[in-house]
Formats: structure tokens, sequence, C-alpha cells
């Protein structure tokens, strides 16, 4: 028991290692050598669990899909609108990227080309199905324009998230993050949501991004 604990432990922290690699350097630029520095553990530990640095990739977007996966669960069982829910979930997302390397790992990994091995579905394809079944649900209970396209907007939201990170990457620090998702909201919700709801989706825009955490 105690050695499958200590098997477990060193293989999150290859994962975590290669992440926070993977995430300020990129995919392409991280060899294995440089992630049993990183990790401080043996070339013989890293290759008892990976027997290559796709195994590694596929493991931390694998997480991120998890992580994704249970935040929406989380936010669905608290009985929010559907609206509320969606701008919870990402700046649930972005809380997970500000404590730790896989999900920033994973969106670069995603946003580099590198492929998904089935089962595991592309993020941005869930990220798709998740705005858009909220949106769904937001036009039912007339928080947003009921003759909006719901695909397009779905789109443009993920769209409109991962550019965050991409740009923000190179530009200025992850901090900043929640603030870009609430300038992103308060543009969203101006378009979408009708006058007489606006302000309370402005205001919970706001109220995230202080929660979150950011700069």
């Amino acid at each position: 028991m105690a050695r499958q604990l200590r098997a477990e432990q060193t293989r999150a922290t290859i994962i975590t290692a290669a992440a926070d690699l993977f995430d300020r350097h990129g995919y392409e630029s991280t060899s294995l050598s440089d992630i049993v520095e990183h990790a401080q553990v043996t070339k013989g530990a890293l290759y008892f669990h990976f027997a290559a640095k796709e195994d590694l990739a596929h493991a931390i977007m694998e997480l991120q899909s998890r992580a994704a996966r249970q935040l929406a669960k989380e936010v669905d069982s608290r009985g929010h609108s559907s609206l509320e829910a969606l701008m919870r979930i990402t700046f649930g997302l972005a809380r997970l990227s500000l404590e730790g390397p896989i999900l920033r790992a994973g969106l670069r990994l995603a946003t580099g080309g590198i492929p998904v091995k089935p089962p595991l579905r592309h993020p941005f394809t869930e990220w798709l199905e998740i705005a858009s079944s909220r949106l769904l649900g937001a036009v039912k209970e007339s928080d947003v324009h009921p003759d909006i396209d719901v695909d397009a907007i779905a789109h443009f939201l993920v769209s409109s998230f991962v550019g965050t990170r991409v740009v923000g990457r190179t530009v200025e620090p992850l901090a900043r993050q929640p603030r870009r998702l609430a300038e992103m909201w308060h543009i969203l919700v101006r378009g979408l949501v009708p006058v007489t709801r606006r302000a309370r989706y402005v205001s919970l825009a706001a109220r995230l991004e202080r929660e979150t955490g950011g700069a």
C-alpha cells in the first residue's frame, strides 16, 4: 500500500513538473531530461509511468478535462441560473489556472496542435458544449435575447475565453486574467441580456473577478 502511494505521488510530481515546463516553455521546447530535472526524479521513475512525452501531454489534458467537468458539475449543483452558472464556470477555470499549472499547460497544449487521444475529447469541444447548453438554458429563462444564435455565441465566448489567456501569456501577468474575463463578460452581457436584467449580471462579473483574486 505504501509503495502504491509513493508511486502515485511520484506520478503526480512528474505531471506537475511537466505541466509547469510546458506552460512556461512550450511542449516542443521541453525535453524529458528537463522534466526529470525539474521533478527531481530519476529517468527510471519517469519511464515507469510514461513511455514518451506525448503520454505526459495526454495525462495533463485528461486532468484538465476532468477538472472542467467537475467544476461544471459543482456549479450546476448550486441552483444558479444558466447564465450565472456559465459565468461562474469561466471564472472557476481562471481560478484553477491561477492555482496550478495543469490547466495552463492543458490550454497551451490544446492551442499548440497536440493531438488528443480517444476516448479523450478536445477541451474546446467540451467547452463549446458547456457554453451551448447553458446559453440554451439562459434563453429559456429569458436572461438572454430569444433570437440569438446559440452556436455562434458559444463559439465567440470560447474563442474569447481562450484568447484572454493566449494573448495574456505574452503581454501581461497571469493574475490579470480575471480582469480580462470580467471585461469579456461586460461586453457579452450588454449584447445578450435584456436591459431589465443587465445590471445583475454586470455586477456578478465584477464580484466574480474579485472572488477569483485577479490583480
